[in-house]
């Protein structure tokens, strides 16, 4: 089908989606064809249950990806919305066939199981980021933690968190404590990694400055620096003192000269940084 044509029957965004979902879903089959499943590293969700269901009960990886994902999204169906549902469907439909086409075709890099459990871990967590930034879902053990947290009186994290538990758990049982103790490292460098593409590297810091000498200071910052400054009402509980906030996002590489300038002006101000993801905005990048 021409270009054309398939732009008047998909919106730019949309197409980019789903070519972000295919994108994510091929990462995730690599890391499991190329890294965790030669090694028996199942590293929790359902792609760690389908590494343990290959290696004890010869399941193709494919089918438990497919079916346990299938059953999961009919059961959470109300809580996700035909969007997703779709959308998940079709990630857990691509991540399978991919999974068919590169078993046994891409060569295995090493058997080492800690290179194994780290590499495999940063690109299933490439993956599962990219398909999450396209607006789908990995499914698995994220429809279970739904479920759990919608009639259980626990939190979101914690249903995540135990039911990948379940699935290392099993990996010792089914292999040994050595095998999960891997596969607990590869989840740790999946959830690291998703994070990383969900929030993006951190280059700016938020600076929060309070100053009995905000005007000077904040002149001092749109002068010297060129970045700006917002002003948010403050009240100390302790005096019951009222002054403002001065905040400021900047660069990584202008934190220090920020410093310089605040306690140039005023030696006795206050300041703190936190980490700013993905800023937006005149001086920093836009939202595309």
């Amino acid at each position: 089908m021409p270009y054309r044509w398939i732009k008047r029957l998909l919106p730019k965004k949309l197409l980019l989606a789903w070519i972000g979902i295919t994108v994510g879903s091929l990462f995730i089959a690599l890391a499991l064809d190329i890294f965790l499943v030669p090694n028996r590293i199942a590293a929790g969700g359902v792609t760690g249950m389908a590494t343990i269901f290959f290696y004890v009960l010869k399941i193709p990886i494919s089918w438990t990806i497919m079916i346990v994902n299938i059953i999961l999204l009919l059961l959470s169906y109300r809580e996700l919305g035909l969007r997703l549902v779709i959308r998940s469907l079709y990630g857990a439909a691509v991540t399978s066939v991919f999974v068919e086409l590169l078993q046994y075709r891409v060569p295995v890099p090493t058997h080492d199981l800690l290179l194994a459990s780290i590499f495999g871990g940063i690109i299933a967590g490439l993956g599962t980021g990219i398909v999450l930034r396209s607006g789908g879902t990995t499914g698995g053990t994220d429809l279970v933690a739904r479920l759990v947290n919608k009639f259980l009186p626990i939190t979101l994290g914690q249903a995540l968190l135990g039911a990948d538990s379940v699935v290392i758990v099993m990996a010792g049982i089914f292999f040994n404590a050595e095998l999960a103790l891997y596969a607990l490292l590869g989840l740790l460098a999946t959830s690291q990694v998703i994070d990383l593409v969900q929030e993006g590297i951190v280059f700016a810091k938020a600076a929060f400055i309070i100053t009995s000498h905000s005007e000077e200071v904040a002149q001092s910052i749109f002068q010297e620096l060129g970045r700006g400054v917002t002003s948010l009402a403050g009240t100390g509980m302790y005096t019951g003192e009222r002054r403002p906030v001065l905040v400021s996002v900047v660069a990584k590489t202008e934190e220090s000269r920020l410093k310089d300038l605040v306690y140039g002006v005023d030696a006795n101000a206050f300041v703190f940084f936190t980490d700013a993801h993905e800023v937006m905005g005149e001086g920093f990048k836009s939202y595309r």
